[in-house]
């Protein structure tokens, strides 16, 4: 097996692992070392001075300088190859490792022999050169894991090393953030960053959870608002009570989310591993093949074992192991830097194939709290006027709807009076004297009590909420209706954006939810949504799910994890949004940071990506070695086509090296994209 996880930074749970406990340092040693060896072995071979028609300086001994160096590369620089065919045969899974293994071996059995007797020409040098070449290939291929994963290692670097603790006395002292517990009160002060998960306690920032949330803003944080560690505050002074720290934190969550999304197998790696298996299988038996074939034509024992070594080292499946896991790595940092979190690679891997998306309509779709959205004022009433009145006269309220007005007042920036007088009276409403005005607001019952009649340019305000299903309260004073404040959970600004994405890349969107029909109409005709399901109970969600999947769908659900897990698990892709800090959401594939649905169609659109990657360079893996084994093998010997099996060592690292790059251009992606 194949799977490429770099060394000390693959993490746990990838199963066998042909690098355990090598290091991109180790081969990077390895490689200059067995460089230095390799270049005088070379310079003293036969078949080197005769081609560039040059003689190496002689002294006694010196015939012996290909072999005793060559030796020193192989024992040396083949080590890492020769420990992990044997740790590959141990395990019953011939890869990679043995099939370096196998040519080195056969070269160095050979030139051994050659050395000591036997007719033919020796393949010191090009033992030695495959021996570096293997080595630098090794070398590039691990860092560039190294550099897909990590991220891991720099989201633990956002954590800063000490912290502010306030004393009950108001004293402060320096402590290290592993000293910090729950409940501590610390001082966080402009640019430091925030060292532990917490509730801001005192004052008011704007903090920057861009390599957090993936949000480019910063984000208003005053009494009351949470703040995740690692993120930076801006230009207040903030004291934050703890509430969570170390592995309980929101960053330490999102750490192992990612280590796990990138342990996690998917299909495609499945595939890769089964095809490096097959081409282990088909390289040695092209070796006992290429090796029957040229003694039955009577090649000199030294040719017929140059074209064994150099079929056994041109189909190593190198580029095939490198070809998924690379990709996994980048596309799984790609995602978290994004706020996009991978619990298991094939919810990543199967999101491409998604045709219909359903959405959670309560605090997916919407804000999940009420808001004003629409005002219908009466002749000569402004809507600030009217708004100003309203969030004064319910300012003392703590009913959902007061709040409501009261947000809409403050978003728009106004003044809002003090009121005198407030009164509450069950089932109608509220009032209170405002500048000097007797003002109540409520809904029909209020009108009905007064005797009041709907004016007729607010009657069409009144139709419309009624057949959305929302409601409506109204601002009157002793004589008249002033205006009507539609009511209802607010749609998300960024859903219809998502919406429309997810049409442009030719999904369904379907929108599910407890609501009355009439409400859920409203919202799906707000977002341009193809399908409603409304009324549907939380225990039969996963049902709906379950239809759709007998029409032959591949549905992606979109929930808040909780209530909707039943459904999340039960979809093809179960997507868990509005995460923030509770990263640890245990139901569904992939759990999105934000609480914002426009990161839906950016995991589709990064399945995509990863996905093309992965095709293209499984095809390039794979298809290089239908041309390579057979040019190997000596197929074209007779029109001077003959790879050498250093050329074989260039060739199969070049290929390695083009998957490399290839997998790196997955690093453009986008979330708009």
């Amino acid at each position: 097996m194949d799977a490429h996880h770099g060394g000390h930074d693959a993490p746990a749970g990838s199963g066998h692992d042909r690098h355990a406990g090598h290091s991109v340092a180790m081969f990077r040693d390895r490689f200059w070392l067995s460089l230095a060896f390799t270049l005088p072995t070379v310079v003293w071979s036969e078949m080197p001075q005769m081609w560039f028609g040059y003689s190496a300086p002689t002294f006694p001994g010196s015939e012996y300088v290909p072999a005793i160096l060559g030796t020193i590369v192989f024992a040396y620089g083949g080590q890492p190859f020769l420990k992990g065919a044997v740790s590959e045969l141990r395990d019953r899974l011939p890869g990679m490792m043995t099939l370096i293994s196998l040519a080195i071996t056969v070269a160095f059995g050979f030139s051994i022999a050659v050395t000591l007797g036997l007719p033919g020409a020796d393949l010191w040098w090009e033992l030695a050169t495959l021996v570096t070449i293997m080595l630098l290939g090794h070398w590039i291929e691990m860092r560039s894991i190294a550099q897909a994963q990590g991220a891991l290692k720099e989201l633990a670097k956002l954590l800063p090393d000490r912290a502010i603790r306030l004393l009950p006395s108001g004293e402060a002292e320096e402590v290290e953030v592993g000293a910090l517990a729950e409940g501590d009160l610390v001082l966080i002060r402009p640019g430091a960053r925030v060292p532990a998960d917490g509730v801001v306690a005192e004052g008011m920032s704007s903090v920057d959870e861009s390599m957090i949330t993936g949000e480019s803003r910063p984000v208003r944080k005053e009494s009351g608002g949470a703040v995740i560690a690692g993120t930076v505050n801006g230009e207040g002074s903030l004291r934050v009570r703890v509430t969570g720290t170390g592995e309980n934190t929101a960053l330490a969550g999102i750490m192992r989310l990612v280590a796990s999304a990138q342990a996690s197998r998917s299909r495609a790696q499945d595939l890769a591993d089964r095809a490096a298996r097959l081409l282990t299988f088909v390289a040695i038996a092209s070796a006992v093949v290429t090796a029957l074939a040229w003694s039955a034509f009577g090649a000199e024992l030294a040719y017929t074992t140059e074209r064994v070594v150099t079929v056994l080292v041109i189909a190593c499946p190198h580029a095939l192991g490198l070809a998924i896991p690379l990709v996994v790595a980048i596309s799984t940092t790609l995602g978290a830097r994004h706020g996009l979190l991978v619990r298991d690679r094939r919810g990543l891997e199967q999101a491409r194939l998604v045709d219909i998306v359903v959405f959670d309509k309560t605090g997916t779709l919407t804000l999940a709290e009420h808001r004003i959205v629409e005002v219908a004022t009466a002749p000569a009433v402004e809507l600030a006027e009217a708004l100003r009145l309203a969030a004064a006269v319910e300012r003392d309220s703590e009913h959902p709807v007061a709040r409501a007005i009261m947000l809409r007042a403050t978003e728009d920036g106004l003044q809002v009076p003090q009121a005198r007088g407030f009164a509450a009276t069950p089932g109608r409403g509220v009032e209170a004297v405002v500048d000097g005005r007797l003002l109540a607001v409520g809904g029909p019952a209020l009108l009905e009590g007064r005797g009041l009649e709907v004016p007729e340019p607010l009657r069409d305000a009144v139709e419309r909420a009624a057949t959305a299903g929302r409601s409506g309260v109204y601002l009157v004073d002793d004589a008249r209706v002033l205006a009507l404040f539609t009511i209802a959970d607010a749609v998300r600004p960024e859903s219809r954006e998502a919406v429309q994405r997810l049409h442009t890349a030719g999904i369904e969107v379907a929108m599910i939810t407890g609501d009355a029909q009439a409400v859920a109409d409203a919202v799906a005709a707000e977002l341009g949504i193809d399908r409603v399901l409304a009324e549907v109970l939380p225990a039969d969600k996963a049902a709906e799910i379950e239809k759709l999947q007998a029409e032959g769908r591949r549905v992606a659900m979109v929930g808040d994890g909780v209530n909707d897990a039943p459904a999340l698990v039960t979809a093809d892709v179960g997507i868990a949004i509005g995460a923030g800090t509770e990263v640890a959401v245990e139901a569904g594939d992939i759990v999105l940071v934000r609480s914002d649905p426009r990161d839906v169609p950016a995991i589709i659109s990064l399945s995509r990506a990863s996905y093309r990657k992965m095709v293209q360079n499984l095809w390039w893996a794979a298809g290089y070695n239908i041309v390579a084994i057979p040019l190997a093998a000596g197929l074209l010997a007779g029109r001077g086509i003959v790879l050498s099996p250093a050329l074989g060592a260039v060739l199969m690292s070049a290929s390695t090296v083009i998957v490399a790059l290839n997998a790196q251009l997955l690093r453009r992606w986008r979330t708009t994209g």
